[in-house]
């Protein structure tokens, strides 16, 4: 069902009606819109999972975790508006004797107004209605408009209706969570003069047309997408020497979880050749089972993807897991060689969603690092090497090509903390900034400078009293409250 241009309209001018109200509430008032929109979601879990089971088949474990990272996620942000600093206040007193005369200058960050956010396929909790962009651009003072995803409609509406009602009841406006379903509903949804900005989780080609009708307004607005990731993982001689059980055996287990449907799967691992780690490899991936993907779109873009790097002539099959089901995708291992991913980045390195990894083979440094300069923007880039081996200018050259550096472990799978960084240049995201973590909240914020302005008139964070209690500067010096306990 499609939302009509008149639903739309009163979704708009619904959010646009609370945008006020987002704005001015305090710290301890927004904090608790969020907290209460995190408990109905726990309180609801049991309802909850099973229609998101019916619609993805991520399985209950799954879903209840990612049910408990969502509200977690909103409880973060929670703390992030309570203790303040993401408002970068800063205050510049009037100085007369200044040359020229300076005077007096009072700068914080203030939210943008009503936000478009699309929800991705893959996670159907963390990053959809109630997910990451939800809560940072709610945190940050707006209104929400979620574009639903095809791939789990109802749980979309149910949730929506859930977390609506809780903001509703615990005080916030009506209007400050919206739905609208459909394509044409989403491209009118980034067009509408009343959306401020756009936060986006899909594919390259979806979200560079939304990109492109962002950009495109009378009133262009920023565009907040993450889109796609290879995820290079870097494996060197010493590290296949010292543990290449332990390795293949987290690759397998990285590359296939969720059946290869994360943002963070790793979908490209330079190997050091002939030693034996393919095989190794093999042997664990034959006893991988598939599964179901998760929409009709995504089923059929896998096997188009796998013949399109099978078709590569550098490219040979190393192995495929086990079943799974008439429509499981199965896991797959290719392989190919540095100088080829050199030659061809735009064949070998691009991204294949679902259950397949490519193994590069290199021969040494030089052919390493070649390969690894075609490697296009990722969301993470992993290293494992062992103590005395020179890895600096590998890690250079991921740490150009990277949001995210490991240095142990497997990209799959984000800590939702203060420091987290999800994002990466083109084409893993669109911007700077993060999709997970307390510095999400950025994205959705505007600075604004109030010059010689009557105290009764500033922003009530502004005034002196009020910034006594949260991390600001005054006059180029860092100003810190004393710890609240």
């Amino acid at each position: 069902m499609s939302t009509t241009t008149t639903e739309l309209d009163e979704r708009t001018t619904a959010a646009e009606a609370a945008a006020p109200a987002w704005r001015a509430a305090s710290a301890g008032t927004r904090a608790a819109w969020l907290r209460a929109a995190a408990d109905a979601l726990d309180a609801h879990a049991d309802e909850l999972v099973p229609l998101a089971d019916a619609e993805t088949h991520l399985g209950e474990t799954r879903l209840r975790g990612e049910v408990a990272r969502t509200s977690g996620q909103l409880r973060l942000f929670a703390g992030v508006v309570e203790e303040g600093a993401y408002l970068e206040a800063i205050v510049d007193d009037a100085d007369a004797a200044a040359t020229p005369p300076r005077p007096e200058l009072r700068r914080m960050l203030t939210g943008v107004g009503p936000v478009a956010v699309f929800s991705a396929s893959n996670f159907p909790f963390a990053f959809s209605v109630a997910g990451g962009d939800t809560a940072s651009a709610l945190a940050a003072g707006n209104p929400v408009i979620v574009k639903a995803h095809s791939g789990h409609v109802h749980l979309s509406r149910r949730t929506a209706e859930i977390v609506a009602t809780a903001l509703v009841d615990a005080g916030a406006p009506i209007g400050s969570l919206g739905l609208v379903e459909g394509r044409e509903a989403g491209e009118a949804l980034v067009r509408h003069p009343s959306i401020q900005a756009v936060g986006f989780t899909g594919s390259v080609s979806g979200g560079r047309a939304l990109f492109d009708l962002a950009a495109g307004r009378p009133d262009p607005i920023p565009f907040y997408g993450e889109l796609g990731s290879v995820n290079p993982v870097v494996l060197t001689a010493g590290a296949v020497a010292a543990r290449s059980p332990a390795l293949a055996e987290g690759l397998v287990g990285s590359f296939t979880l969720g059946v290869g449907q994360f943002c963070t799967k790793p979908g490209v691992v330079f190997v050091p050749r002939a030693t034996g780690f393919a095989e190794l490899v093999a042997s664990r991936v034959a006893g991988a089972a598939g599964g179901r993907l998760l929409t009709d779109r995504i089923t059929e873009a896998f096997p188009e993807g796998l013949a399109h790097l099978e078709a590569d002539p550098s490219v040979t099959l190393v192995a495929r897991g086990g079943g799974g089901g008439a429509d499981a995708a199965t896991p797959t291992v290719l392989a190919t060689d540095a100088a080829a991913v050199a030659a061809r980045p735009d064949t070998l390195l691009e991204e294949c969603f679902g259950p397949v990894t490519l193994l590069v083979h290199y021969d040494g440094p030089e052919d390493l690092l070649a390969a690894l300069r075609a490697v296009p923007g990722s969301l993470t880039a992993t290293l494992h090497s062992e103590a005395g081996e020179e890895v600096t200018e590998v890690v250079a050259v991921l740490e150009r090509r990277a949001g995210r550096l490991l240095f142990a472990g497997w990209p799959t799978g984000v800590a939702v903390t203060w420091s987290q960084h999800h994002g990466g240049p083109w084409p893993a995201t669109t911007s700077l900034h993060t999709s997970v973590g307390a510095t999400a909240i950025r994205r959705f914020l505007r600075p604004v400078v109030f010059q010689d302005a009557p105290a009764h008139l500033l922003p009530e964070v502004l005034r002196d009293e009020a910034l006594a209690a949260i991390p600001h500067r005054r006059n180029g010096i860092l100003r810190i409250p004393a710890l609240r306990r």
